[in-house]
């Protein structure tokens, strides 16, 4: 799989009169995984909707591989950018084969028969998301974690070079975020996907993402290695909290330790 480009220029954006996105341009790294991090109501979810053509903004353009994906076909954008949005709700009594088998949908054509590309894309999307033991059990049966893996399966199946996620890890607990964030770094490293992930839990973010996007008040505050941009400073005027930065011993990345009540006194 080709790592794909995706970068935007001027984006303003909003919901009626309510304007979100504030002159955001941005450029995500290819064949990396890119995390937004931010307040909440800072613009981060908008900022995906846009970015996967699900809102279209009142300026500004996304280009993918320099195509603005707002003038490409349908199906063909479909082939190239797989979105995850938040909390999806799946219909009523469908199994976990036939939700990832809809994955394949991009790639059917108005006559085109189930194929053996598209079986294969399946069975793997099963087996990468350890799902496939429970492919004939209705998803509404499952837990919160499995459910997250049965999407995400969707996402691989579709075999997409950009994914984009909107709070994947939301209402998990730690050990299903970890689980999640696992997985879809074994798909950046072993596919080369493009993975960009709106997250609220800044020390995961720093930690898988290898690139952070900080937003503030619809604006992009800074880009970049979370050894650059997860400081201090930058949790203080993107979060409006104190706080230590200190390198996390797991992985040598900084991790934000919030100072609350204690204050100064924590950590000196």
């Amino acid at each position: 799989m080709n790592a794909s480009s995706l970068l935007a220029h001027g984006l303003v954006a909003g919901y009626g009169e309510r304007s979100i996105l504030d002159n955001v341009s941005l450029t995500v790294p290819a064949g990396h995984t890119t995390a937004i991090v931010g307040a909440n109501a800072c613009g981060k979810s908008t900022l995906l909707r846009v970015l996967s053509r699900l809102l279209t903004p009142e300026q500004g353009s996304v280009l993918l591989d320099g195509n603005a994906i707002h003038q490409l076909p349908t199906r063909r954008l479909a082939q190239q950018l797989g979105f995850l949005p938040q909390s999806p709700i799946a219909p009523e009594g469908i199994t976990v084969l036939e939700l990832v088998s809809r994955g394949r949908h991009p790639h059917q054509g108005l006559f085109k028969r189930w194929s053996a590309a598209d079986e294969t894309a399946v069975t793997g999307a099963l087996a990468a998301t350890h799902m496939s033991e429970l492919a004939e059990r209705h998803v509404d049966e499952l837990s919160g974690g499995q459910r997250q893996r049965v999407w995400i399966a969707m996402a691989l199946a579709q075999q997409t070079d950009v994914l984009l996620l909107d709070e994947p890890t939301t209402f998990l607990d730690i050990n299903h975020q970890v689980d999640v964030l696992d997985l879809l770094t074994d798909l950046n490293q072993q596919r080369g996907t493009t993975i960009v992930m709106v997250l609220h839990e800044l020390n995961l973010a720093a930690r898988y993402a290898d690139n952070l996007l900080a937003m503030a008040n619809g604006k992009v505050y800074a880009a970049g290695p979370p050894e650059k941009i997860l400081t201090e400073q930058m949790v203080h005027d993107v979060f409006g909290l104190e706080s230590r930065v200190i390198e996390d011993p797991v992985t040598g990345k900084p991790m934000m330790i919030p100072l609350g009540r204690y204050g100064a006194r924590s950590i000196p």
